[in-house]
């Protein structure tokens, strides 16, 4: 499922948005003021939509820490001010698309829908596993960090998928051998260290911890 989140301290206009968004069976997150959605940035989510005009800090100032985090994460700007003067500005700093208000709530929902479309190349979303920096294609069995295509095995994929569906869970080894390897393996829990090691020497940025004496446990 594709996470999107919204700034726009429009409380009305955000509660609509937020409506029109989660219909398309997005996950959906707003926020009122830059400071709280600057507090977000790390969760990386798959696009940002951002009104220029907030209370605290502006739309730029924004954008310019969400590329700092997440360099091709698409990002659409909304504004009321000068529109010529907010997308050339908008653009140069890295965003995608541009809408000036007022717009229609439809209008958002096809472009949202236009970007997501052309950044994650068409996959069908409920096979996109996000864990920046790389994005996970569950039913084509791929790993993505950008456009650079990540190889794996396919225990190394399997390894990758089960940590992906538990993040945040322990893992024991004998939980991850019956996982991976099938109830019926016959062989050392060793087989899990090295394969979680050729993870991540495979895929650096991965989160995965140790937990000495009983398994793994991939953090959020």
């Amino acid at each position: 499922m594709y996470r999107v989140y919204l700034v726009e301290d429009e409380v009305n206009l955000s509660k609509i948005l937020v409506s029109y968004l989660e219909k398309e069976g997005w996950e959906v997150r707003s926020f009122y003021d830059g400071q709280s959605a600057l507090q977000a940035v790390g969760e990386h989510p798959h696009l940002w939509i951002l009104d220029i005009m907030l209370p605290d800090i502006d739309g730029y100032q924004l954008l310019r820490s969400i590329k700092e985090a997440s360099p091709n994460v698409p990002v659409i700007f909304i504004s009321a001010r000068d529109a010529d003067l907010d997308r050339i500005i908008g653009l140069e700093m890295g965003s995608d698309d541009y809408l000036a208000k007022p717009f229609s709530p439809r209008e958002l929902v096809i472009r949202v829908h236009r970007l997501l479309e052309r950044v994650y190349k068409s996959t069908p979303e409920n096979s996109l596993i996000n864990l920046y920096p790389y994005v996970l294609d569950e039913d084509r069995r791929m790993v993505l960090k950008g456009k650079e295509k990540i190889e794996l095995t396919s225990k190394e994929f399997d390894l990758l998928l089960f940590f992906a569906r538990r993040r945040g869970q322990a893992l024991s080894r004998d939980q991850i051998i019956n996982h991976v390897w099938g109830v019926d393996y016959v062989g050392s829990d060793r087989s899990v260290d090295d394969l979680v090691r050729r993870l991540r020497k495979k895929m650096p940025d991965l989160r995965i911890e140790t937990i000495y004496g009983f398994g793994y446990r991939m953090t959020v």
